[in-house]
């Protein structure tokens, strides 16, 4: 009896020690979060919103097929640009890259300090013909209603090329000279992977031996109640995205009458093999972007939570399985698996002598193409299937420090605008054009001033795409006060 109480005690003295340890990493799991400063709220011009209305109206789409490539609708946003535009068409330097990407130059006053490169890209989505009819307004009309604006590329992301514009034009009007010098880099051909645009910008800084403090895209946002455990608003800078490549399974088997079909078909086969991608996903994992999400968040969050993320050593299966829960949240911890396309058949009566399949991989820090076509091969395990990789492929990106200049700086205006916003560094899981730019600088961030809630995110590529006026003008703050003002201020 002695001997049972004594391993009774022992056995309570190593729960309270754990338990005194978990509380112990919870209560010194303190915030990272800046204090705001206040300062005096930059004036947009009341032309501002027109000037963006127009820009919307232009439809600089991007088709898959490129044969319905429109270059009339992008000769137009190039001729908008400069004559809404004048000062900084005239007094930067300019190149462009196949007829309608560009890269402006302003020169700063102290060329011993890297520049900085702004981006952002010109063309947008199509519109899904069969959708038409539900959206609320043309979706190139560019309406202003209610103080909100309508159409397609309000959100991505005319919203950062013609935030960029108005801010250039606003201080170049003010005669202020930039510090740093700053590279603006438009690409117009992003949302099909930016092969005669952002790469090509990308090329010529790297022949030019241009070596950048930090670059700055789209992709991360202030989202309102769309993180479990925070009312605030969360200002997100992708410090990472992940990598892209689509794999095309085939396979081909005699066909024949569908009154006699074989014992396995093309369609089985294949389908088969789709099976086990799916029943076999990729393991989940914590990457370092994940790791800083946490460690910016966690201590915002109610005790119970702030307890997991403060001791995420220990509770690393039960944060992933969080995550796990949702898409979005699944696809932050692990490379998702998704098909795409399936083609296969003609005639009812006829069994196909071919099946193919198209697989979508985005894949997280810490795996490589190789890695998930090897782990892809490995799971099919069927000879009959053949295995190709899409002609469009990228790596998942670095990840880029939270202690930099860049991002000290960026996280800084953010408060200047949303004071009460909470800031931290996330991973982007799709692609922007900075991808291209890895060469250029080790400090690649993604993050537009502008508000995604429940409601419009749903836009986002999709239907009735919408801003607020407010968070329009914001974007041109944003760029006025982070990359142009701030950097004359604090400099490394």
């Amino acid at each position: 009896m002695k001997s049972f109480k004594k391993v009774l005690l022992l056995l309570l003295s190593i729960v309270l020690i754990f338990v005194i340890y978990l509380v112990f990493n919870t209560l010194n799991f303190k915030t990272k979060q800046l204090n705001p400063d206040l300062i005096a709220v930059l004036k947009v011009n009341s032309s501002s919103k027109e000037n963006f209305s127009k820009a919307i109206k232009i439809k600089t789409i991007s088709p898959e097929n490129k044969i319905d490539f429109d270059s009339i609708q992008f000769q137009h946003f190039s001729d908008f640009l400069k004559n809404t535009y004048p000062l900084a068409d005239s007094l930067l330097e300019k190149k462009t890259f196949n007829s309608y990407s560009f890269l402006y130059k302003w020169m700063g006053s102290d060329l011993t300090l890297k520049p900085i490169i702004l981006m952002a890209h010109l063309d947008v989505v199509p519109v899904i013909q069969e959708n038409r009819a539900n959206w609320k307004h043309d979706p190139f009309g560019g309406e202003i209603i209610n103080d909100t604006i309508w159409g397609r590329g309000v959100i991505d992301h005319k919203v950062g090329v013609i935030g960029i514009m108005e801010s250039l034009e606003l201080l170049l009007k003010d005669g202020f000279l930039p510090k740093r010098s700053i590279y603006i880099a438009f690409g117009h051909d992003e949302e099909i992977g930016g092969v005669n645009g952002a790469i090509k910008i990308a090329q010529h800084l790297k022949e030019e031996n241009i070596e950048a403090e930090f670059v700055l895209d789209e992709g991360g946002s202030i989202v309102q109640k769309l993180i479990p455990g925070i009312q605030k608003d969360v200002a997100l800078i992708g410090i990472a995205e992940k990598g892209f490549v689509s794999l095309e399974l085939s396979v081909s088997i005699e066909g024949g009458h569908s009154s006699m079909p074989e014992r396995e078909t093309a369609i089985d086969v294949l389908s088969n093999a789709i099976v086990k991608l799916k029943q076999n996903p990729f393991p989940a994992l914590i990457s370092p972007s994940i790791e800083n999400f946490i460690d910016n968040l966690g201590p915002e969050m109610p005790f119970a939570n702030k307890l997991v993320f403060a001791n995420k050593s220990i509770f690393k299966s039960l944060i992933t399985g969080i995550y796990e829960e949702s898409a979005s949240g699944n696809a932050l911890v692990r490379t998702t698996t998704s098909p795409t396309i399936f083609n296969s058949g003609v005639k009812d009566n006829i069994i196909p002598l071919v099946a193919s399949a198209v697989i979508n991989f985005r894949i997280i820090p810490g795996e490589t193409i190789t890695t998930v076509t090897n782990r892809v091969i490995n799971i099919i395990n069927d000879k009959r299937i053949t295995i190709k990789k899409g002609s469009f492929l990228s790596e998942p990106s670095k990840v880029s420090s939270t202690s930099s200049f860049g991002y000290k700086t960026l996280n800084k205006t953010i408060l200047e605008i949303y004071p009460t916003a909470l800031v931290a560094p996330y991973l982007l899981v799709g692609a922007t054009d900075s991808r291209h730019f890895n060469a250029i600088s080790d400090n690649i961030y993604r993050f537009s001033a502008i508000k995604l809630n429940k409601e419009n995110i749903k836009s986002f590529h999709g239907l009735n795409e919408r801003l607020p006026i407010s968070d329009f003008e914001n974007s041109i703050r944003s760029v006025s006060y982070t990359h142009l003002t701030l950097p004359t201020i604090y400099s490394v």
